[in-house]
This record gives C-alpha cells, sequence and structure tokens, in this order.
C-alpha cells in the first residue's frame, strides 16, 4: 500500500454531475468525490515494487477514485508517478482535458501538416488543449466560441496559444478566414445542440465529428445532405471509457510522456485556474458550475 498526501484536485463539471446523480459514472456510497488530482508519496509498504518511492508525485490510474481528501491509501498499481518539476496546476489539470484532446487528435482521423480541425467550445479547458496540441503537430483550427461582450479579447487569447481562426457561433457561416481554409476533416463537438449542427455542417467529404459533451443540453442534429451527400460520420469519445480499457496499456503512458514533453517545451500550458483552499470547497463547487451555458476558470483545490 501507499500513503499519499494531496497537493491539488480539480472541480470538473463531470464530478459536480457525478455528484447530482446524472453522470454516467454512479460509485456506491460512501463515496469521495473527485476524478483527476495530483499528489505527493509520503510513505510505501515493503510490498510496493515499480519507482514510486516516497516524495514521488502521483495522480490515480482509476476514475472516480476521490481526490477530493487531503490524504489516501492506495494500492501502487492505481497509481501513475509523474515527473515531479511541473507545475502544480499542470500537474493537476494533465489527466482529463488535455488527455481528451490529445486522444481525439490522434484516434479518429489520420491528420497530417496543415490539415483543419474544427471545434465548438473552444475556450473550455479541453478546447484550450486542443488549440495547443494541434498547433504543436502543425493543424490549424477553427475555433468556435459564443458571443459574449469582451469577444476580441478572448479571441486574441486563443490566437496567442496557437489558435488559426477564432470566430463566434454567429460569425461561422460568413467568415472569410474560415472560408479561407481547406474544409475540416474532424470536429470537436462538446456543445451540441445548433453549435453542434453548424459545426458539422462544416466539415468535408467523408469527415468525421467527434462528440465529447453537451454543454447545450440539446441533442446533436444531423442534417440528411450531411449523411447522404457529404456521408460524414458521428462518433463518441469519453475518457473515463477510454481509461478502463487501457488501463494499463502502454498507449497511456505514452499519451503522458508526449503530453509532458509538450509541457517542458512550453508549448502546453494549463487553462486559466483559480487555486482554491480545501476548506472553501463550497466556493470552488458553485464556480465550477455553467453559468449561462459557460464555463469560468478552472477550479483547483489546494491542500
Amino acid at each position: 500500500m501507499v500513503l499519499v498526501r494531496m497537493l491539488a484536485a480539480t472541480v470538473n463539471p463531470a464530478d459536480i454531475n457525478t455528484i447530482q446523480g446524472v453522470y454516467a459514472v454512479k460509485p456506491p456510497l460512501p463515496s469521495i468525490p473527485g476524478n483527476e488530482g495530483v499528489g505527493e508519496v509520503t510513505e510505501v509498504g515493503s510490498e510496493v515494487g515499480g519507482n514510486i518511492k516516497p516524495g514521488c508525485r502521483v495522480i490515480p490510474r482509476l476514475n472516480a477514485w476521490g481526490t477530493w481528501r487531503t490524504h489516501a491509501l492506495a494500492q501502487y498499481t492505481d497509481l501513475i508517478k509523474i515527473p515531479s518539476d511541473v507545475d502544480l496546476a499542470m500537474a493537476a489539470t494533465i489527466a482529463v482535458n488535455p488527455g481528451t484532446a490529445y486522444r481525439m487528435l490522434k484516434d479518429f482521423v489520420p491528420l497530417s501538416t496543415e490539415d483543419v480541425v474544427i471545434q465548438n467550445g473552444a475556450n473550455s479547458a479541453v478546447g484550450q488543449a486542443v488549440i495547443q496540441i494541434a498547433a504543436a503537430l502543425g493543424l490549424r483550427t477553427i475555433n468556435v466560441v459564443r458571443d459574449r461582450p469582451e469577444i476580441s479579447e478572448l479571441k486574441q487569447k486563443l490566437k496567442n496559444i496557437g489558435a488559426t481562426v477564432v470566430v463566434t457561433e454567429g460569425e461561422l457561416r460568413k467568415s472569410e478566414e474560415v472560408s479561407a481554409l481547406p474544409k475540416p476533416t474532424l470536429a470537436l463537438n462538446c456543445v451540441s445542440g445548433r453549435s453542434g449542427t453548424e459545426v458539422l455542417r462544416q466539415l468535408a467529404s467523408k469527415g468525421v465529428m467527434v462528440t465529447y459533451g453537451g454543454m447545450s443540453r440539446q441533442p446533436v442534429t444531423v442534417p440528411v445532405g450531411s449523411l447522404i451527400f457529404t456521408d460524414v460520420a458521428l462518433r463518441g469519445f469519453w475518457m473515463t471509457r477510454w481509461n478502463k480499457e487501457h488501463y494499463n496499456h502502454p498507449k497511456r503512458q505514452q499519451m503522458l510522456d508526449d503530453l509532458f514533453e509538450l509541457v517542458r517545451c512550453n508549448k502546453l500550458k494549463p487553462p486559466e485556474h483559480s487555486f482554491v483552499p480545501f476548506d472553501s470547497y463550497l466556493e470552488a463547487i458553485k464556480n465550477a458550475m455553467p453559468k449561462d451555458g459557460m464555463l469560468g476558470k478552472k477550479q483547483i483545490l489546494v491542500f
């Protein structure tokens, strides 16, 4: 067994949905919330093998492991050692959002340099990771966001981290910047509803749209013409399922190695975030809930 002192843990919408009982994961009660976080190993049992030792930083291999606690006792096989020199916010947020972005860019469409990817919810934590990873791979991105008073500042912020084009949902169809690019072969949808439909319309022939969220709480509606004349394909992605299917698979370690290499090269940074003392967890939960369909800063509990 391994004793872990938690350092930081994220508060993600999926954590809140799990508490509400509306998420696909329903852990047996009593249950400790929290899917994602980073801790430091303080003690190890005599039977512990591998490279996990006191002082190592670790993240959970399991979903619904329960990161919202000061300490945890775990099997060493349920932990993944990570580099100890990584920024605390990056270490705490590496698994879910950058992992989702990485897998969607790698697993659905064979992409090569200069190919185009389109996504909605581009200012979300996953969206920001998509922009940065895509830029590191030499891909171009069309990034769709909801209109808001500070839209110019948001557009510039996303371009500063590697976005090729940033448009609002209302600008998408008439944007000259969008029409000047080749049709995207991959679309990433976390909003669904009308936004998902508009993104789908932009796909090239035989393009693929991957849905990984439904922030609008509306279904994905597919134009018949997109199916018949463009022959698009619709897929879904859930990081929890992927992790379960690749619990101890080399692909998982390779993904983390690649992501941490991007971090070291300053090509992948954490999303805007706020550190919140664990005692103020109710504040973090409140601030992590979507407001008017939009998410604010990533909330990170610190212990």
